[in-house]
């Protein structure tokens, strides 16, 4: 149930995903994950920054700069989200030559 709580859902591995090649923007997530709302997206990244999974920087420009990246606890899922990346893309391969 813990790890659940953390990384369950259906949006939270998928932005984790994301996250693992490097910093990016609200922006880029947005366009890298066109399917997930706006709100949905602002919702996770608090509560993927609220479990210490992702660190949100925000720099005092103008316009606001605001980066993620993936906290220490956060780079230690990479293995994980691999995991389950590759078995997702071996189980749609699968699925689509039956």
């Amino acid at each position: 149930m813990y790890v659940m709580g953390k990384i369950g859902g259906f949006w939270k591995p998928i932005i984790l995903f994301h996250l693992s090649t490097g910093e990016k923007r609200y922006s880029e997530l947005k366009r890298a994950i066109p399917e997930v709302t706006e709100k949905m997206l602002i919702q996770h990244l608090k509560q993927l920054e609220a479990d210490g999974l992702i660190i949100r920087t925000a720099r005092p420009v103008v316009p606001p700069h605001v980066t993620y990246k993936l906290s220490e606890a956060g780079d230690g899922l990479g293995p994980i989200i691999d995991a389950m990346a590759e078995w997702a893309f071996q189980d749609m391969k699968k699925n689509v030559l039956n």
